[in-house]
């Protein structure tokens, strides 16, 4: 028996961990420069599937490293997936989705898991287990500030048997992903409800007439394989029975996707940052300025210790909140939630902004990937809610606090 953070957990999820560290370093990391050739080849408007996807894919479930973000699935608890989680974000584009972890289909998985009908559960949470087709959620749009999710304001109308959709979404990652074969779409049904029951989540097949991809938004100019896409819902007709959940439960249904889909947004960030301090660590070691290794120079010493300060205090925060996500729920964990999503991406930005600092030029370019992993863990303190509504329902959570004060 083995523990994390002082709480004991299985000896196989401790194997499974060994054995993602494994496969991480001996066939993930190498396959990056074979993904990046394919990609730098196509260009930054395809976005076809690299073919050593498909294989690290293949060569992960052999090994039985696949699904293991769903305790349905793999028996696993939150703590105990937490350390595979942050060892397949050393590298974004390739680990996760090759053990079936990446967003934001593990989020969509979660909601048809809780959520869905048995024929919605064959239709669609069944091939995405499987890793045969990809997803997206269309939540965000151009024209409101969705942070604030009841201001959602495309329509879904019902007209006897089908609802129709009407409006604009943008940011919904994985949509340009030729394998993306639905989307779950958020919308307003009843503008007169209280306004945490005007919206509903329906799922629309992404080749329902209506649907249509406007463009692919970059990140710092950087192209992601999946796309983040504008998207257009003109008069879209689904069934009824598309609707996920209830219809008025889309708010709530929201919360339930983002609790441990946030979490593990925040432990593969620990892992990016690792993986940078690795490389700050590196680069300080064999680079020589002023006649000395920049690992002997103080402004360096204190970079390098300010970033283990900054990922070991995230981590900390990341595995309280698993552990009660575990213990009492989602509900019970929202705050340390909230927290870990403000603290976590802070210190990725942080400690990958160091380390390009040390690479200099070589940082600031595609000769390492820290510029992109900047852009993305930048990005980060924006998606699944910018970090100013996090800190604010901190804030009036502490507020509604009862203090004790000293007689």
């Amino acid at each position: 028996m083995s523990t994390i953070a002082g709480v004991d957990v299985s000896l196989r999820a401790q194997e499974l961990t060994d054995r993602m560290a494994v496969f991480l370093h001996e066939h993930v990391l190498p396959a990056e420069p074979l993904y990046e050739a394919y990609r730098a080849a196509a260009g930054p408007a395809d976005h076809t599937v690299p073919p050593v996807v498909e294989e690290l894919k293949l060569r992960a479930q052999s090994i039985g490293l696949w699904n293991l973000f769903l305790p349905a699935e793999s028996g696993l608890t939150q703590l105990e997936y937490a350390p595979i989680a942050e060892l397949s974000g050393w590298s974004h584009d390739l680990a996760p989705e090759a053990i079936n972890g990446q967003a934001p289909d593990t989020g969509n998985m979660e909601l048809l898991h809780l959520l869905g009908t048995p024929e919605q559960r064959c239709a669609w949470l069944e091939p995405l287990l499987a890793g045969r087709i990809r997803s997206a959620f269309a939540m965000t749009e151009p024209e409101v500030a969705s942070s604030d999710a009841t201001n959602i304001a495309t329509r879904i109308e019902r007209d006897g048997d089908e609802y129709v959709i009407t409006g604009r979404k943008w940011w919904v990652t994985g949509a340009a992903d030729p394998r993306c074969a639905v989307l779950i779409v958020m919308g307003r049904t009843d503008p007169a409800a209280p306004v945490h029951r005007r919206q509903t989540m329906v799922i629309v097949p992404m080749a329902t007439p209506g649907v249509t991809v406007v463009r692919d938004l970059p990140i710092f100019g950087r192209h992601d394989q999946h796309g983040h896409v504008e998207l257009r819902l003109d008069g879209v007709r689904v069934p009824v029975a598309n609707v996920l959940g209830e219809e008025g439960g889309g708010f709530a249904a929201a919360q339930a996707r983002l609790g441990p889909g946030r979490i593990h947004h925040c432990l593969r960030a620990l892992g990016a940052a690792e993986r940078a301090l690795a490389m700050l660590c590196d680069r300080a070691r064999r680079r020589v300025a002023f006649g000395v290794p920049l690992a002997e120079q103080g402004v360096v010493q204190q970079q390098i210790a300010e970033s283990r300060l900054a990922i070991d205090q995230a981590r900390l925060l990341c595995h309280q909140a698993c552990h009660v996500i575990d213990t009492a729920g989602n509900k019970a964990a929202r705050h340390l939630v909230a927290m870990a999503k403000v603290a976590a991406p802070r210190a990725a930005a942080a400690v990958i902004d160091r380390a390009i600092q040390v690479h200099g030029g070589a940082g600031l370019s595609d000769a390492t990937p820290l510029a992109a992993m900047y852009g993305w863990h930048r990005a980060m303190r924006l998606f699944d809610g910018p970090d100013e509504v996090h800190l604010q329902s901190l804030a009036r959570a502490e507020l509604a606090r009862t203090p004790v004060l000293p007689l």
